[in-house]
């Protein structure tokens, strides 16, 4: 079962795989790394112009290292899972002060790094070096869960296991590049989540789910549980072409990122702005409400333009600055704020 599996997605993907994505084609650990950390969670089309922007500022891990974590997170911004940035960042200083600034060729070190783990080591290690591991990303994880009609979520680690055990007993001794790839293929182009093409699939003549009729209920998705709505305040200040942005502290969301100051409900704003920031706002618009999705919970965020007079005698506040418009467009902001920004 598993020779016949493997052949079968290998001759697949030879012929109807994707053959010229920018990451294809290189042995370079530093470039799959940075591949395979961007498309944790995200599409390859939204993937694509950010990975070429920013291997063209950090062209190697001495590049990232020597680079400012802002500068990082400005490229980064849009891309949205800003801790995967961070660790990008971070892991580039693990390697640089303990691997001499060569990426690790050995599984256990590639795992260790920052925001790296179990499937996107054993990606790196089979493109960047032919070895032999089995990958289980979420594209993987729906092929492997159709195909051996295994229930429940695969975020519970029972389910994980079993998919981790069938990933192993399938995986081939040779060709395993194209193998790998062919079931990352074939899960993003093929066996998808919604309207899946089961008669184009090489292995669809084995597949449990599809057999049993079962294919749009595998994997089982993440059980429903209604998520919190939060609120907040983004104050806009503005004043002579400039805007106030603020430093986030670096755990929490958007960590490290620049950003609109905000406000609890009910703040006196005007006294708030006089004593946080040494301004004088002369006049308050309300722009429209907008919303944000996080994985946890979703935040509702009323954004509020002040337009403010002339400073007063006011000690500087640490991570605060007033930029023109369009260079705060281009810094490193999380995607709300740049919608509100380019609304100006």
């Amino acid at each position: 079962m598993s020779a016949g599996f493997a052949a079968k997605i290998v001759a697949w993907q030879k012929k109807h795989g994707r053959h010229d994505l920018p990451w294809q084609g290189t042995r370079d650990p530093y470039r799959i790394w940075l591949a395979e950390t961007m498309l944790q969670q995200t599409q390859v089309a939204t993937v694509i112009p950010y990975y070429n922007r920013f291997l063209a500022r950090f062209p190697d891990v001495a590049a990232l290292v020597h680079a400012p974590l802002d500068e990082v997170l400005r490229l980064w911004s849009g891309l949205g899972y800003y801790s995967r940035a961070r660790n990008l960042h971070g892991a580039a200083h693990v390697i640089a002060a303990g691997h001499g600034g060569r990426f690790p060729r050995r599984f256990e070190q590639v795992a260790a790094l920052p925001g790296v783990g179990r499937s996107t080591a054993a990606a790196i290690c089979v493109f960047a070096y032919g070895a032999r591991h089995a990958i289980l990303d979420g594209n993987v994880r729906r092929v492997l869960a159709r195909f051996r009609g295994i229930q429940g979520f695969p975020g519970e680690k029972t389910v994980a296991d079993r998919l981790w055990a069938v990933a192993e007993r399938l995986l081939p001794r040779r060709n395993l590049e194209a193998y790998t790839q062919g079931l990352m293929d074939l899960g993003a182009t093929v066996c998808t989540r919604a309207r899946p093409r089961c008669a184009e699939c090489p292995v669809h003549g084995d597949c449990v789910a599809l057999r049993r009729g079962r294919v749009a209920r595998l994997p089982a998705p993440r059980p429903r549980k209604p998520l919190p709505r939060k609120r907040t305040i983004m104050l806009v200040l503005t004043r002579a072409g400039e805007v106030l942005l603020e430093k986030r502290p670096a755990a929490g969301i958007w960590g490290g990122m620049w950003c609109l100051p905000e406000a609890v409900r009910n703040a006196d704003i005007a006294a708030h702005c006089l004593k946080r920031f040494g301004v004088r706002v002369t006049e308050i618009e309300r722009l429209p409400q907008m919303a944000h999705g996080f994985t946890h919970f979703k935040l509702n965020i009323q954004p509020l333009r002040l337009r403010v007079s002339a400073l007063v005698p006011h000690a500087a506040e640490p991570g605060v600055v007033w930029l023109p418009l369009e260079e705060a467009r281009g810094a490193a902001i999380p995607a709300p704020v740049r919608r509100i920004l380019a609304a100006l």
